[in-house]
């Protein structure tokens, strides 16, 4: 079987992007089982409660639900299990400084293969307040009616 090339998305966390202003993004491997791995490859995962914590001078990654492999047998995961994340030893050290000092939070972005093994995004985040999210979408909104209009302009129609 011929190895996998490139990167394959499986999960994204758009709401973290929404809730969160990120600081600093960071990609990690994961420990995983066997259906695990299996039921990612079939697309199937959740990033939307999941978070990162630093224990013991060991990232784990807490609340991603990956679904059971539906040809599992016994040997099947827990679908809400927490997973050790593979980072450096100065990767963790800075992070968790960081997060002790800055009141930040690691909060997972995506999950992906690259070349055949399962990464994790994980981003420090500060969170955003209620008008920090209309402000930026204010400005996204903003810049999409620039854009038209200079759109517009170019090709010579009118406002």
């Amino acid at each position: 079987m011929a190895k996998e090339q490139g990167r394959k998305m499986v999960a994204q966390n758009k709401k973290a992007r929404h809730d969160y202003a990120i600081e600093d993004t960071y990609e990690a491997g994961m420990v995983l089982q066997g259906t695990e791995v299996k039921s990612l490859r079939l697309g199937r995962a959740s990033l939307v409660d999941g978070f990162v914590d630093i224990d013991r001078n060991e990232a784990w990654l807490h609340g991603v639900h990956i679904p059971e492999y539906s040809q599992g047998t016994w040997t099947n995961h827990a679908a809400r299990r927490k997973r050790k994340l593979l980072l450096h030893r100065e990767e963790i050290d800075k992070i968790e400084r960081r997060v002790n000092e800055k009141g930040l939070t690691l909060v997972p972005l995506a999950l992906y293969f690259v070349d055949g093994r399962a990464k994790v995004e994980i981003a420090l985040a500060k969170g955003k307040k209620h008008w920090d999210k209309r402000a930026t979408i204010a400005e996204r909104t903003a810049n999409r009616e620039k854009e038209q209009a200079l759109g517009r302009h170019l090709k010579g129609m009118r406002d």
